[in-house]
Order: C-alpha cells, then structure tokens, then sequence
C-alpha cells in the first residue's frame, strides 16, 4: 500500500526511478483497532447503552504512542484509509468485523503547523456526517448561533471553502443547517422573514422546549438543549456541543446508523502539561460521544488516567478510563481483542529488521527491481534501529550521493542524522534537553543516576523526561531506564545544530559529572553486589575511555571485580573514532579488564600477547601494573613459559601490593610444577588465606597419592572463600576436592561434582570447568565404554591453551588404562605424557602412570617427593588396585 513520495520524485532525474511511499506492514495494531472497534460497536449497540449518561466510564478511546518518526502519522493515515473501504486495506490486515458503510473515518490534524483550532476539529467532524444526507437540527442549530455571534458577517460556507473543507466535504453542510433552521421556524410557525433570523428562532425555540411544545416533541428528547442555547455562545459552550451531535447520532434510524472514526494525529502538539486548555476541551469532546471511536496518535502516552489531573481535566482518574489507565496492549503478543480488561494505550514498536528491509527495497525501485543494494539495506537496517523516519533519511541521502554523480556504497552509510535531533528535542523543555544529552552518555540509568549526571539539583526533569517514549524501561534491570538505541547514537554523535546544543567542553563535564555519580553509587552499594559491581564498571569504563578521564573509583572497582574470580564480560563497545592503540590509562584499564574476562574463551596465547601490550604502555598507576604482570605471569604459566611465569611472579611478590600473597602462591605452584615438592610446601606454609594457603597444600598433597589429605585441604579452603563471600575461590577449590576424590570413590566424587557444577552456575571459569570434565573422567576410570568424550575434551583443552589440563587430562586416562591392565594404552599415554612435559613442568606425572601401572621408570626420577619415592608409588598403585576392586564387586 503505497502512494507518490514527491520529495524522492523531485530529488533526481532519472525518469525510470519509480519513487513511492512504501508502508511497511502494521498488521499488529490494525488488529488492535479492529478488535477494539468491533467490541465499541457490540457495546453502542446493546441495550444498556444511554448516550446521555455522563457518569459511566469511557471506553471509546485508543492511542498509540511512540518516539517522533516511528510512523505514527503513517499508521493513523492507513488506518483511516482501510476504514473507508476494502479497496484501502492491505489484503493481509484481514476482514473487520463490521461493514465498511457503517463506519465514517475522519482523520484531524493537531499539529501546530496545520494550525488547527478546536472549531475547526467540530467543523471538520460535522463536515463528515453531511454524508449522511440530512441535517441534525440539535447539533446545527446551536453551531449557527454559534457562528453567528463568534463570527458576525463571516459565511459558514466560505470559511469552509478557505479552510479546505469545502473542498474535502462539499457545500452540504451549510445547506444542512439551513434546512434545519427554517425547519425549526416552521414548526414554530414563526413568519418567513423572522425564520432567517437565528436570534429569534433560537429564543422560540428554547421556550417551546421548555414548555415541552408538542410543537418540537422531536428535539425535546435532547434533555440539555435548551440549557445550552440559553448559555453564552463562546468557545466554552462550543466544547460542549458535541453532546447534541452523539444526540443525534444516536437518535438516527437503525438503517442509517454510523460509528465515526476520529483519527487525531500530532496529540504531542495540543499542549504541554502546563497549558492543558486545548487538550481540555478534546477531552471534553471524546467524553461527550460514547458512541464516536477515537484513535489518538502522539509521542507520549494520554494523562487522562492520571487521578493528579484532576481539576486540569474535566474527567480524570482510572474509573473515568479503565482503558487507559489498564496495563498497554503488547502489539508483538497480537492481542486478541483490548476490551474491558486490555490496556487502550500502545507503544508504537521499532521495524524489525525484515521490515526495514523491505520498506527500503520498496521505496526506490527501477524496472520492478530495488535501487538500493542488499548491502547498503543491511547497513542502513542495522544503523536504524528500526526507526522509520531513520529510513526516510537514508533514502534521501542515498539520492543526494546518487545527484553528485558517485555510486553510493555501504560506507556512505554509517552516518548519523542532526535531523533526529530536531524531531527528537522539539517538544522537550530546556531541562530535559539537558537530562536527554546527560543520559545519553549511559547504556542504562535510573532517577538518580540521571539527575546527577545533568547536575541538577531536582528531578522533576528526568522524571517528565521516563515518560517519553524514547526512554525505554526494564522494569528488571539494575538502572531501569534506557534512551531507544538510534536516539542515543544520534544525539552522541550527530552534528546539533540547535540553539542550545552543547560544545566539547560541556560533554566532557557531563561526562565527569556521570562518572561520578557512577562512582557514588559504587561506593554506597550495601553489601557484595556483585550485578551493580559489573554495570558500574561497565559504564564508567566507556566514560573514562571516551573522555580520558582519571580512572578515580575505577580502580578500586578494577580490584573488586578480579577478587571474586567470576570473569563476567566487561568490554565496553568501541569507540566510533577509536584511535589504534593506547593511550589514556582508561585505555589501558579497558584492555587489562577485557582480556582477563576474554581468556576463559581464548587460547592463553592471545590473552599473555594482549597482556603484555598493556604492560609495555606503562599506563597504569602501580598497583594495577602489577595486577597486568601477575595474570599475564599466570598465562605464561599456562603456556609451559615456567622462566617467564616465574620471574613475573617474583616481581610482584617482591612487591608489598594486593597481589603479593598470590604472586607467592604463583611461585609455590611453579615449584610444584617443576617437581620441588620440599620448597612448594614451605612456601605455602607462608601464604596464609590471602594466598590461599589450604587449597596450595591440596595441589601438593595430591600427587603424592595421598588423597585423603588433599580432599581435607580442599575442603578447608572451599570453606574459607564461602566465610570470605569469594565465588570463584569456592568454587575452584570444590571442583579440586572432587577432582581427587575420583580417584577414591566415585559416588562420593559423583556427589563432590553435582556441589561443584552447582557453584560453578554463573561463573565463567574455563580451566575450572574443564577440571570438572577430566574429574568426571577419572571417575568413571576403568569402566569408560567410550574414548570419543575424551578425544572431543583433549580438543576443548588445546583450544584454550591450558597445558595443565591437557597434562591432567592423559593423567586421567593413564589410570584408566591402569585400571585395565592395558599396558599398550598406558605406554602411549606415557609418551604423549612426556611430549606434553618435556618443557620441564609436570614431568612427574609420568613417574605417576609409571607408579599406576607398576612399571619400572626408565631411568632416575628428578622429582624432589616430600616422602619417599616407594612410599608415593605404593600409594598411586593402591589407587589402581581399590578401583580394580570397586569395579569387581560392582561397587
């Protein structure tokens, strides 16, 4: 369904182009108006309906809200087309419920430039019911006294004629009200002369209906007739006249019955919340016609609801309108009918991105097929966010690139538009505006955070500005509040050119302002909240990035977010102008924050690479640089770079910073690996719970066979980071002590394990998971039916780089072999064991599988074992020989 779009037509002249206005498909809401016109005319029609009652509550209003350029004006045109007939529908908005000649469809503009008065929004309704071919003397009568004092010696008929309903209705409506006149005189049996004469007509008329002449028994049914033509004739009495035209509707024989359809479009234009005269006096009519249909189109949502308006409105409050006031209709949940129970009120939604897509590739067309190219669609479709007026734009930038002879190309197309900050502001006042660019700067915000990043003092401002339709709210989020995502680029971004748009220096203090305010909230949290932690960090990170801004309060959130080893993404989006590399320690903050999260999802070679790009900047103040070396020693460490590991490692525990105890518990482990087990253990008598003393003695305890020990040790740390409120600590040291219970008794394991998964929900732990799968492995040692789960994890763990996994991993199948008594298996194990270890790290896990399956070693073990060598291969071969037995007995 679509008409000429001249401006298209006149922007180019290629005569080929076929140019139209191509309405993309609003099935969801014509099913909203459809079922809620249907439910108004079964209500009109049932015999409880008395259009004279001015107590029950209204029901004959909808309205769509939305964002400026989102097609609203569009829909409320389309609409009132497919009510005047099934030629004007799109055949996939379905058959109404009703016949299309009962319905009279009348779309009024309201918006300023139309300069449409409250005389012309009565006019233009009358004007529509002279179709009906007959006067309605109630109504007609008063309009001409009306007339003819508000406007003495102005014809009726020319200022029709001038307006342009003269030329949308005809000359029937003037004829109309003549007639009813003289027949009202005439049924007064006043003299001819005086019959012209509204004045005396009126005050004949008003006495007879007062007396209750047989004379004029027909408008005597009209109960408030002649107490308003005995009111002044000003516009306070005009707005109440549309009582007698729902009169006369009403009154009309059943054969000739109509439901008008009054579209207002621009509502956002009537007035603001401190000039409410005109909105009350549309008010007034909507409530005066129970039996008209109103559908009312604007950006904001109607007030009528509102109990506060009282006194501003005539009829406020949610039994005046149960519709409005109900939660709104969802268009994307198609919504049966919204009658009594169904919210009247509906957000007018973004395109989806098949939508956008078509509406582009519809509007400028060549020999039947898209001007514009599928790449430049999905460029522009992604850039829109759906907003149709985005669209419109990019359509006529396409044929502005096209006039200076260039073939447009996807790039010309990331490109933000001023013009939607003009639709945008054009109704807000100044201290909105200010809010609007304030938040524009947050990915989410609540009252508060929006007052103090406007640095405001009140917040009236921000809270007018929620109710708008481009702040979008989330009733579940942390900030509940969100500007619409093209709004926000484009305010951003776009060149403002309004009166009062804000220069460099005020976005850099807005920005300061905002990071502080985030920072507020960040030390004022009560409790370990972990989810404020996180959008904290979030937000202020891209604020100190895109403004370089001292890091300030970041830093310490840097410090609690890597305490709780949880590792949720952080990364901020990329700057639209990013420069290459770093150069702000806001820079080098993000990088350092994003890798550490990044690593559970990468190989550790792109993660040591990255961190040691953040370290060579020198960026950071020194308690964060030593936070860059101690993980990227920890990454060294995982790639087998024991030398580098261990001279990071060394350099932070030399340190008296925050890291120093866990950079000991580094040095410890790298002892481990190395197979010195005397030095692992004394240093870890020196680490305390902030080194994590307990779960160091565990890794230690283990190797040596003595599992009980090492369980103990596990379990004491686990319970230490549960005392200490730290996630990814408990959950490590858990999934530890299910790790070396495998290897003891696999239900207690299978229990250990479902506690460690339980944990784990919610953290991002990659090496942690994986120790899960490899313990799960060693559970079920010796009875495995399948190798195929065991090749598909060795892949999982080479994927991540993690050279201790891949070492536990052919551990673990060495003992199943061993279980087995498989010794081809087991001696192929060994030697994919001693090209995993040959680095140096870990080298004595092969004198493990040797222990397991009771082979001799090959030659001298370096290991450094805290008790003899006999006495760690008895222990690894009783390990063998009770699964052996364990799986015998059948457990």
């Amino acid at each position: 369904m679509a008409g000429r779009d001249l401006r298209a037509l006149f922007s180019t002249n290629d005569r080929g182009l076929r140019a139209v206005e191509a309405f993309t498909n609003r099935q969801v809401q014509w099913e909203l108006v459809a079922a809620a016109l249907a439910e108004h005319l079964r209500q009109v029609t049932g015999p409880g309906f008395d259009v004279e009652d001015l107590e029950c509550p209204r029901r004959n209003v909808m309205v769509f809200h939305g964002v400026g350029g989102i097609g609203k004006t569009t829909l409320s045109r389309k609409l009132e087309a497919a009510l005047a007939g099934a030629g004007q529908r799109p055949a996939q908005w379905g058959e109404p419920a009703w016949s299309a000649e009962r319905i009279y469809p009348v779309r009024i503009d309201l918006a300023r430039s139309a300069g449409t008065s409250f005389e012309d929004v009565i006019l233009t309704i009358r004007a529509v019911l002279a179709e009906l071919g007959r006067p309605l003397p109630a109504f007609d009568i008063a309009l001409r006294r009306y007339w003819e004092i508000q406007h003495p010696g102005e014809s009726l008929e020319e200022y029709l004629r001038r307006g342009g309903l003269g030329a949308r209705f005809g000359k029937a409506m003037p004829q109309q009200m003549q007639s009813a006149l003289a027949d009202i005189a005439q049924a007064l049996l006043l003299p001819g002369t005086v019959g012209t004469a509204v004045g005396a007509v009126i005050g004949s008329l008003t006495g007879a209906l007062r007396e209750r002449r047989q004379t004029v028994r027909a408008l005597a049914g009209c109960a408030r007739l002649a107490d308003l033509l005995e009111a002044e004739a000003d516009l306070e009495a005009l707005s109440f006249y549309p009582h007698l035209l729902a009169w006369e509707l009403a009154r009309l024989p059943a054969n000739q019955r109509v439901m008008p359809v009054i579209l207002l479009d621009t509502f956002e234009d009537v007035g603001d919340r401190t000039h409410r005269d005109l909105e009350r006096l549309l008010q007034r009519l909507v409530w005066l016609m129970p039996n008209c249909f109103f559908v009312i189109t604007g950006r904001s949502r109607l007030q009528w609801a509102d109990p506060a308006l009282h006194g501003q409105l005539d009829y406020t409050g949610p039994n005046a309108w149960p519709g409005l006031a109900a939660p709104a209709a969802v268009p994307a949940a198609r919504a049966a009918c919204p009658s009594h129970g169904h919210g009247r009120q509906i957000l007018v939604g973004d395109f989806s991105p098949e939508d956008c897509d078509d509406h582009l590739a519809r509007r400028l067309t060549r020999d039947g097929e898209p001007l514009i190219s599928q790449a430049i669609r999905q460029v522009i479709s992604d850039r829109s966010h759906g907003l149709p007026l985005y669209l419109d734009l990019s359509v006529m930038r396409f044929l502005e690139i096209r006039r200076t002879g260039r073939t447009p190309q996807p790039a010309d197309f990331d490109h933000d538009f001023p013009a939607l900050i003009a639709r945008t502001l054009s109704d807000l006042t100044a201290d909105e505006r200010h809010v609007l660019r304030s938040v524009a700067l947050l990915d989410a915000f609540d009252l508060d955070l929006a007052t103090a990043a406007a640095g405001l003092t009140h917040q009236a401002p921000a809270l007018r500005l929620i109710e708008r339709p481009f702040v979008r709210e989330n009733a579940f989020g942390l900030w509940p509040y969100h500007l619409h995502g093209l709004i926000r680029s484009t305010v951003r971004n776009a060149d403002d050119q309004t009166d009062d748009r804000w220069t460099a220096r005020d976005w850099q203090q807005a920005a300061q302002r905002t990071l502080t305010a985030l920072g507020e909230q960040f030390r004022t949290r009560t409790g370990p909240s972990r989810t404020l932690l996180i959008g904290c960090l979030r937000q202020g990170l891209a604020l100190a990035r895109d403004f370089r801004l001292d890091l300030d309060w970041l830093a310490d959130a840097a410090w609690a977010y890597v305490s709780d080893s949880v590792w949720e993404p952080l990364a901020p989006p990329a700057r639209h102008d990013a420069e290459d590399g770093m150069v702000t320690a806001a820079d080098a903050l993000v990088e350092l924050l994003a890798t550490l999260a990044r690593r559970q999802h990468e190989h550790r070679s792109l993660t040591a690479s990255r961190l040691a790009a953040v370290a060579r900047t020198q960026l950071l103040p020194a308690d964060l640089h030593e936070m860059t070396l101690y993980y990227l020693a920890k990454a060294q460490r995982d790639l087998g770079d024991s030398a580098a590991s261990r001279h990071g490692m060394q350099l932070v525990a030399n340190g008296t910073g925050r890291l120093a105890p866990a950079a000991r518990r580094g040095l410890a482990h790298l002892a481990r690996l190395a197979g010195d087990f005397p030095t692992a253990h004394a240093t870890a008598q020196t680490l305390g719970w902030q080194g994590r003393q307990h779960r160091v003695e565990g890794d230690i305890c283990w190797p040596h066979g003595d599992m009980d020990r090492a369980a103990a040790a596990y379990a004491t740390a686990r319970d230490q980071a549960e005392q200490h409120n730290i996630a990814g600590e408990r959950a490590t040291s858990q999934t530890q002590r299910a790790f070396v219970l495998a290897f003891t008794d696999p239900e207690t394991a299978d229990d250990e394990l479902h506690l460690a998964d339980q944990l784990l929900t919610g953290l991002d732990l990659r090496a942690t998971t994986l120790t899960t799968k490899i313990a799960a492995v060693i559970r079920d040692a010796g009875a495995l039916s399948s190798l195929e789960p065991v090749r598909l994890l060795r892949t999982e763990i080479s994927d991540a780089g993690l050279t201790a996994a891949e070492a536990a991993l052919e551990l673990a199948l060495c003992f199943h072999h061993a279980v087995q008594d498989d010794h081809a298996k087991i001696n192929a194990a060994i030697c994919r064991l001693r090209t995993l270890t040959r680095g140096g790290d870990y080298t004595y896990y092969a004198d493990i599988a040797h222990y397991m399956a009771a082979l001799p070693l090959p030659e001298p073990s370096a290991t450094r074992w805290l008790t003899s060598e006999g006495a760690v291969r008895s222990a690894w071969r009783g390990l063998v020989q009770a699964r052996q037995e364990y799986l015998r007995t059948g457990g």
